[in-house]
């Protein structure tokens, strides 16, 4: 059997590399300028920048098609600049305001960093309090770091799990408890070692923040966070979003054109990408957080339990090309402008319909937002780059636009070996139907039914359940497809029978594909 292709699916993955200083220029006339020092950007420049925000968002919208934006940008511990563009769905004319809530995907994983920043404040958990203190079913497949692995390990992704862990598992269908249980037969790196980034983790350490406050995670973020805040329009519960009339559906791009995507309900995995809100919030807690805590007078985050998210904890993107390392702290990027101004961002998305990021320059005390209702192909990071790109130089010096949609575009790609494959010219026979049917054991992904129906055969798994028709290939091996959040369309994936155990190509990215009978 052949290894599963090296990919990284999730599309709310960190960008911050991207945006780091010895980024190459695109093109040869656009070599950077010699560059002012650090402090000396005048104040007329940076308004000058917040000024050209809707003719910015105006073209992109033009350019990408999507069909809802908000932007927010915050200086001085104010709201200067919020704004909706477009509409919240395609098909229907009502327009996004700056109060229409979109999903937020991984920016949530932020936000959720400062709900725990707040409780380490409070003295209630630290982030170095080993998760399985709160959470004594938790584990990892080595249980030396099940017991030393860390709130902040998890909110570093540093806990040794792999890449993504946990998120094929909520495609299934499985909540929250079942995944996290699950995430002890994970293969593991030696804890510390490696950045591998995880929703999942990421979760589990949330989880063991709520349970020490004795409440649910949504809760929690909504009395530690949103209503300090008065973010009344934000929350951690899907429900929630899905109840709002002003609320921006996600979209995706099919043959050139936009339409409404499937759409995700990510309650398992709240904390790393489930919260919901406006840019009108949003610049709520950008102020707080560029006021290291503080807001209309009030300490909500206790500033020295905040400063460790905020700062380098582990080593994402090694030198590469001229540019320099990147880095994560505490669910936040941290890194320097070109200027070498300290930063933060994160950026957001779903496949199925969702992309969003925020840049913060905590020494301009300037951030701004940007959400989208269309899935990612750099949107939002393209406008808050031209945005900086402003602010520090007075022009927009790099074609972002290029670079982020090169960036993602491998992303969107369909998975599998078989992608664009013609089929054998002359396969090989199946065996008997029937030599392939029976219940077949993973005790991660849970037990696979193999059944014949109407001459042909299909598998179930997972607890939704997924049923996906099997087509045969060649010989022993058949195919499926399948699509959603981690699947994009196109997908598809080997079945390949051998006496005793199946292995399903799709689920072996972590070296788990195979289910025995």
């Amino acid at each position: 059997m052949s290894p599963p292709q090296d990919r990284r699916r999730f599309l709310g993955a960190a960008l911050g590399s991207l945006l780091a200083p010895a980024l190459p220029a695109c093109g040869g006339d656009d070599d950077p300028a010699p560059q002012p020092s650090p402090g000396t950007i005048p104040d007329a420049q940076i308004t000058q920048a917040i000024a050209q925000v809707d003719a910015l968002a105006t073209t992109l919208m033009t350019s990408s098609g999507v069909p809802g934006m908000a932007v927010a940008v915050v200086r001085g511990g104010q709201t200067v600049y919020a704004r909706g563009f477009g509409r919240r769905l395609v098909t229907n004319p009502a327009p996004v305001d700056a109060d229409t809530v979109f999903q937020l995907a991984s920016v949530s994983k932020s936000v959720g960093a400062t709900v725990v920043a707040r409780q380490v404040g409070r003295g209630s958990i630290r982030w170095d309090t080993p998760v399985v203190q709160p959470l004594p079913w938790f584990a990892l497949s080595d249980p030396e770091a099940t017991q030393a692995v860390t709130v902040g390990d998890l909110y570093a992704h540093r806990s040794g799990l792999p890449d993504h862990a946990g998120d094929r598992l909520e495609d299934m269908g499985y909540d929250r408890r079942e995944v996290l249980t699950r995430l002890r037969y994970l293969p593991v790196h030696p804890l510390g070692a490696v950045y591998e980034y995880t929703n999942f983790g990421m979760t589990a350490a949330a989880e063991a923040v709520a349970t020490v406050a004795g409440i649910d995670w949504a809760t929690l973020s909504e009395q530690a966070i949103y209503q300090p805040l008065g973010m009344t329009r934000t929350s951690s519960r899907h429900a929630d979003f899905a109840a709002r009339d002003n609320r921006a559906l996600g979209h995706v791009r099919v043959n050139g054109n936009w339409v409404q995507g499937m759409g995700t309900m990510p309650d398992a995995q709240s904390p790393a990408g489930g919260v919901s809100s406006s840019v009108n919030d949003m610049a709520k807690w950008l102020v707080m957080l560029l006021a290291k805590g503080q807001y209309a007078g009030q300490q909500v985050v206790d500033a020295a339990a905040l400063a460790p998210a905020l700062d380098a904890q582990i080593q994402s993107n090694p030198p590469v090309s001229g540019r320099p390392a990147s880095y994560y702290g505490y669910g936040f990027n941290v890194g320097t402008t070109e200027l070498g101004l300290a930063s933060l961002n994160h950026s957001g998305a779903f496949a199925v319909g969702a992309a969003t990021s925020f840049t913060a320059v905590p020494s301009l005390n300037l951030a701004i937002v940007t959400l989208t209702n269309g899935y990612p192909i750099g949107v939002p990071e393209t406008l808050n780059a031209q945005f900086f790109d402003l602010v520090q130089y007075g022009a927009i010096r790099r074609d972002w636009g290029a670079i982020f949609t090169d960036a993602f575009a491998p992303l969107l790609a369909p998975e599998g070996r078989l992608v664009g494959q013609p089929p054998p010219a002359s396969p090989l026979p199946a065996r008997a139907l029937s030599t392939y049917t029976g219940t077949y054991r993973n005790d991660y992904y849970g037990p696979l039914q193999v059944t014949e129906q109407g001459g042909a055969l299909v598998m179930t798994l997972g607890a939704r359940p997924l049923t996906l028709p099997l087509s045969h290939w060649d010989g022993d091996v058949f195919t499926f497809t399948l699509q959603n959040e981690n699947a994009l369309p196109g997908t598809i994936s080997r079945a390949e029978f051998s006496s005793d155990r199946v292995w399903l190509e799709y689920y072996d990215h972590e070296g788990l594909g195979v289910f025995v009978r």
